[in-house]
């Protein structure tokens, strides 16, 4: 039997094995370390399995904060206006100080995509604002790769009802669940060796990407015409990398991803999105924008218009690019055919851009650098770091050289060559 056969076991075996591929493979989490993990109050059964895990691989303390949904909504249908301007900076200095003291983060993803459709998108927009301002000091250590990291799933039942309208709570939370399973590779008969397997495929082609040293990328399919820049010394990862501190993590679980950092003004043309976007409980559909010179000169939405406009105006850098991500149409996320409304699935279901903030990790020797050095390099700098979808099986990706000659990169959103 290959690793990569997948197997019938139990819905707490495979909840188990989750929690120990997110705890020792996307977290490598060493004996002696602390451990700050987040999670909904629905997803704590998961959150338990791994604080266990966690303490078995030798986790010195596993501190979890939960989030309730129904006392978010509270705050919105009954908080001042004042209220709106307010973060817990107390609690982002606590977490940035926990990770400078050596602590690892785990995030367990799987709100409700649409818990603030209906609330005033002025009052979203500063909230979410002033939650990006206090979190930027825990952040900036986060995309700078100085604490091992990584994002989990965790089914819960108004994201089951979102991604399977039609069908029972129950049935749709199994459903759910499975899809976080399989695409999660924890179906398989040995799901640590089949991550090592695929982490070792994307570090093939990042290194692939990183020996033809293009200069731009060239986007064209329905509604999308756009040359991308990429910054100067850019460096392309995939899968796992190794942080600051040391420790080798797989950020994202699941991940089909290879990701570099875009120049922040070498972008023009225009994009469409090709999935929606939930950002921060609300959703954004039919996305289309125009670039000039990196900026995003023209916006529109057919859905979540007044969202999508506060989201840009976050601050100058909001505008800008600061990931370029590719990702081929065969991935298993995308050949599930579902919508995930999360941007965890969606975004490694399709190639993808991120507005706000690089990655000092994919500049050569971004750790090292300033702010002003990674400035230099085209790197963006933002409160902000928010993908969306833009591959499909219609999108065909050209390299651009830096003498200007043109090779096909991906066709019909597959990749044009195989990698050895």
């Amino acid at each position: 039997m290959t690793q990569t056969a997948l197997v019938a076991r139990t819905h707490a075996e495979n909840l188990d094995l989750l929690a120990h591929v997110a705890v020792n493979i996307g977290l490598g989490l060493k004996p002696g370390q602390e451990l700050v993990m987040t999670a909904s109050l629905d997803s704590v059964a998961l959150a338990r399995r791994i604080t266990e895990h966690a303490y078995r691989a030798g986790a010195a303390l596993v501190t979890t904060f939960f989030t309730d949904e129904e006392a978010t909504l509270a705050r919105y249908r009954h908080a001042n206006d004042a209220s709106f301007d307010h973060a817990a900076k107390w609690l982002y200095d606590g977490m940035a100080t926990a990770f400078k003291s050596g602590a690892a983060r785990l995030a367990i993803a799987g709100g409700n995509p649409s818990l603030l459709a209906n609330e005033d998108p002025a009052k979203v927009g500063r909230a979410n604002r002033a939650v990006s301002q206090a979190y930027r000091p825990a952040l900036e250590l986060i995309t700078r790769h100085e604490i091992n990291w990584t994002i989990v799933a965790g089914a819960t039942p108004a994201w089951a009802a979102a991604v399977f309208p039609k069908d029972a709570p129950d049935v749709a939370l199994a459903k759910l669940w499975e899809a976080i399973f399989f695409t999660s590779r924890i179906t398989t008969a040995d799901p640590a060796g089949a991550w090592r397997e695929h982490d070792a495929a994307l570090q093939k082609r990042a290194a692939y990407m990183n020996a033809k040293r293009y200069a731009a990328l060239q986007y064209r399919g329905p509604g999308t015409d756009l040359r991308l820049g990429l910054a100067d010394d850019h460096l392309w990862l995939g899968g796992g990398t190794t942080a600051s501190n040391g420790l080798y993590c797989i950020p994202n679980l699941p991940t089909e991803e290879i990701f570099s950092t875009p120049h922040k003004e070498r972008a023009d043309g225009t994009v469409t999105a090709t999935k929606p976007l939930s950002h921060q409980g609300a959703m954004i559909d039919g996305i289309q924008v125009r670039f000039e010179k990196g900026r995003i000169v023209q916006a529109r939405a057919t859905r979540g218009q007044e969202v999508l406009d506060r989201l840009l105006d976050t601050d100058e850098g909001a505008r800008r690019l600061g990931e370029v991500a590719l990702v081929p149409h065969s991935s298993p996320i995308a050949q599930s055919g579902l919508v995930f409304f999360n941007t965890l699935f969606d975004e490694n279901a399709a190639s993808h851009i991120a507005l706000g903030q690089s990655y000092a990790s994919c500049v050569r020797d971004g750790e090292k650098l300033s702010a002003e050095e990674l400035a230099s390099r085209g790197a963006n700098d933002s409160l902000i770091h928010v993908d969306w979808m833009i591959g499909s099986a219609e999108l065909d990706i050209d390299g651009v050289t830096a003498s200007g000659a043109v090779e096909p990169l991906m066709r019909g959103g597959e990749w044009a060559a195989p990698v050895a």
